[in-house]
């Protein structure tokens, strides 16, 4: 199921590239940013970039402090090792992102068990579920510290209410709530809300900078200044301190000024993509649902496999686990492009 498998590369005959908002490019006034900015050694902490980066985002989202990552995967891993001790145990959802695709690091590196709860078709997990699977104090169990979400959850970008009612549950058990809010600002556009609302319920929240923002590299981890240390520690121990950083922060900056607001045009062409397919779920009884940046696509079993050969033999990039295709826009993709990729799977079926 988890197999990275049929992801496709570029060729000479690339016309667009639908895997992930993961994979865009810097434009060219990020790569002037960060051609100019000037740097220091951020393990030191006089970086002026990675601090101006820290405290706008701080600020950006409602948190006394936060601190630049390499990567989202090591944030995660950094707030829930400064949340849990070894032996401790979290909550989170089956099918989010740091209890199946970070590789079990807090077990591994943490000593510290998951209890994954079943998340629902919207992404969200039940107020009932997770009261009943906090652990009771009983020597014979590890102590239940922490509850994981995230948002969005494969495009779904869950409500301010369910989110909050999810971290109050939490907190009458006594536990922490970390965030994990790599698409956070694509939530906070999609429900016209302001981002601190959402970053709000939880003690602390990453946000990567990689994905829609378009940034090359980078995931700040917000959170109250009491934990500022035990996160920096953290990051240390994990391999996360980085010296000139301040090029990959000035990418960051830019990406804060320049490209949060134009996430909706992201989401706008998911829609155009879902509503243009429509037509193959009338005729072909294909299942196709949008969320944000995202449209999940699932032909018939038969299909699958022919229809990834197409569209890699088309040019076009996409991810090819099964069942469903997940066709994500993002930066790097146009309104040609998704006409193109359009036609392109409208041809496969009408040659079948």
């Amino acid at each position: 199921m988890y197999e990275n498998s049929g992801m496709g590369k570029r060729s000479n005959s690339f016309r667009g590239d639908f895997r992930s908002d993961t994979v865009t490019q810097p434009t060219e006034g990020m790569l002037q940013a960060m051609a100019s900015t000037p740097v220091g050694d951020d393990v030191y902490g006089d970086d002026p970039a990675v601090n101006e980066l820290q405290e706008r985002f701080a600020a950006l989202v409602g948190k006394e402090m936060s601190v630049f990552f390499p990567s989202g995967t090591q944030s995660n891993l950094a707030a829930i090792l400064t949340h849990c001790g070894r032996g401790s145990d979290l909550l989170v959802g089956n099918k989010y992102h740091t209890y199946v695709f970070e590789a079990g690091g807090a077990s591994v590196l943490g000593g510290i068990s998951f209890t994954p709860l079943p998340t629902e078709e919207d992404g969200s997990i039940s107020n009932e579920n997770i009261a009943s699977h906090v652990k009771p104090d009983d020597p014979h169990f590890p102590e239940t510290r922490l509850l994981c979400l995230e948002n969005t959850v494969s495009g779904n970008a869950l409500t301010v209410d369910v989110l909050r009612e999810n971290a109050a549950t939490a907190r009458k058990f006594g536990l922490g709530v970390h965030l994990d809010g790599a698409r956070l600002f694509n939530a906070a556009i999609e429900l016209n809300v302001n981002p601190i609302e959402i970053a709000n319920i939880a003690d602390t929240v990453s946000v990567c900078l990689s994905k829609g923002l378009g940034a090359p590299v980078g995931t700040l981890l917000a959170g109250p200044a009491r934990l500022e240390r035990s996160i920096r520690r953290n990051r240390k121990l994990l391999g996360g301190g980085m010296r000139q950083s301040g090029y990959l922060a000035a990418a960051g900056l830019y990406a804060l000024d320049n490209h949060i607001d134009r996430l909706a045009e992201d989401h706008n062409r998911a829609k155009s993509l879902a509503n243009s397919l429509d037509e193959l779920a009338e005729e072909s009884e294909i299942r196709i649902s949008q969320n944000t940046n995202m449209v999940f696509f699932e032909p018939h079993p038969e299909d699958h496999q022919p229809l990834l050969d197409h569209l890699h033999e088309d040019g076009f990039l996409v991810t090819g686990k099964k069942p469903a295709f997940r066709f994500v826009t993002h930066l790097g993709i146009n309104d040609q492009e998704v006409e193109m990729f359009t036609h392109s799977i409208k041809a496969f079926f009408k040659g079948k």
